[in-house]
């Protein structure tokens, strides 16, 4: 009856998880797939802590009580840090795969070693490996989005680099291999350690050469890694919810960085192969490049003249916590009779739908937030194009210079609208380490400083100048 009790409840918690999946489509159903996943994963554990077989229950408590204590400061991150909080997140659950891989087999080898059968083993080896290369790829990844100071911005690059990659982890199947034929034997005491420390190397080198222009796509695929070692898990513990729950968490995050790579023009091991934003030396032409600087007056003058105003957010927006800011100036445009657009590039920020998630916050309408693909026939027609911290998006040497680490990468079409008024920090490059030249066009104006404090200067410039 238990029994019964508890595939029942793994039915429904699979049914819910689909639903979540499916409820953030769109946005006004986000939160509906929010609850559905947690009331899924809650109906999840409740059903295995149910089980008979489970007798340990203080072990679950301290589990329980340990998940909620890193889990509750990680929800309360600032929008700028979900993405490296979401690369944390594939971290512990590679590791958990880990862990429980590495658990079951030396219990299985200790104990009963006739448990440790071929299917049980690949089953085994996979989950250590994806597990573990999870767990340090995703450290990875949440280090270079953090900028911890001993971990490289920059792709680190040398030469031979694919094949010492590449062999670290062929390395590390052999040895798998070799222990699924014979798991019992006395090299199992050694071999096994290996997979797990070749697993670890492999998934900090395979991070290494990738820039941060990658860092949406490569989230996305360390999300299925960790969905796919979530698979292995359900086999090693013949727990068909964790099959299918993995099997989703897997699909989705591969579906998304199909997604993510189109968008970028770019393929997957162009992705984590390629070390797209690799700094390029500037060629010595002789020719100096200059920014032409506007003042908040001049730009406002410009904006409140304006009838189309597309605004173009990148990551500068997210670090300045500007999104508020902008629905302001945004409001202030509109009550001049302005038509207001946001233009959203799918890879703009750290991670997948950043834009879109600090917009939300800043309750601007999700019906002026416009793709790339529809906003570029009108772009120009667009009389401003207000670039907020965005870089490599916006740059149209993807167009047409092949000497470029973004040539061929779809963008935004900035510098067919006829002013463009730009807001960087600084004059440093963008993630990609090449410089933008819509910044040096004739029809650019560089706004520079932080894009909360100019955006909101901007605002009070408009509030003050009356209407037309």
């Amino acid at each position: 009856m238990m029994t019964a009790l508890v595939q029942l409840a793994y039915l429904v918690a699979t049914i819910l998880f689909i639903f979540a999946l499916h409820f953030m489509n769109h946005p006004r159903t986000a939160r509906k797939g929010v609850k559905a996943g947690v009331l899924g994963m809650a109906l999840a554990v409740l059903a295995t802590w149910a089980q008979p077989e489970v007798i340990h229950h203080s072990w679950i408590v301290i589990a329980i009580v340990a998940g909620f204590a890193v889990g509750y400061p990680l929800s309360r991150v600032p929008l700028t840090a979900v993405p490296q909080r979401t690369a944390l997140s594939h971290a512990f659950g590679g590791l958990a795969a880990g862990l429980v891989g590495t658990a079951k087999f030396y219990l299985w080898l200790r104990n009963e070693p006739e448990m440790l059968t071929t299917f049980r083993m690949i089953a085994i080896i996979a989950e250590i490996i994806l597990g573990y290369l999870t767990l340090t790829g995703s450290l990875m990844a949440a280090g270079k989005l953090q900028e911890v100071k001993w971990i490289p911005q920059r792709p680190v690059t040398y030469r031979g680099q694919n094949i010492v990659n590449i062999g670290l982890l062929v390395v590390a199947v052999v040895l798998g291999a070799t222990l699924i034929f014979n798991p019992t034997g006395a090299h199992a005491l050694w071999m096994f350690p290996a997979i797990i420390v070749l697993s670890l190397v492999f998934g900090v080198m395979l991070i290494i050469p990738i820039g941060g222009a990658d860092m949406p796509t490569v989230i996305s695929i360390l999300n299925s890694y960790a969905g796919l070692s979530a698979v292995a898990m359900g086999f090693v513990l013949d727990n068909k919810l964790l099959i299918t729950a993995g099997a989703l968490d897997g699909s989705s995050g591969l579906i998304l960085s199909i997604i993510m790579c189109r968008a970028m023009n770019r393929s997957f091991t162009n992705v984590l192969f390629g070390a797209f934003g690799k700094v390029q030396q500037t060629k010595a032409t002789g020719e100096q490049k200059v920014y032409k600087a506007e003042t908040i007056e001049g730009a406002a003058q410009i904006l409140e003249q304006a009838q189309l105003v597309v605004i173009i957010p990148g990551y500068g927006m997210a670090v300045a916590q500007a999104q508020h800011r902008t629905r302001e100036l945004a409001d202030q445009l509109r009550k001049r009779g302005i038509t207001v657009k946001y233009a959203i590039h799918p890879v703009a920020g750290r991670m997948p739908g950043h834009m879109n998630v600090l917009l939300a916050e800043a309750d601007v309408p999700y019906s002026d937030l416009v793709e790339m693909d529809e906003i570029n026939p009108d772009m120009p027609q667009a009389d401003v194009a207000l670039v907020i911290g965005a870089n490599d998006v916006v740059n149209p040497a993807a167009r047409h210079d092949k000497t470029s680490p973004i040539y061929g990468m779809p963008i935004i079409d900035a510098d067919k609208a006829r002013t463009v008024f730009a807001i960087k920090r600084s004059k440093n490059p963008g993630f990609a380490g090449i410089d933008n030249e819509l910044y040096f066009a004739d029809k650019t104006f560089m706004l520079f400083g932080d894009a909360k404090q100019v955006v909101g200067e901007l605002a009070k410039a408009l509030a003050g100048g009356g209407g037309h």
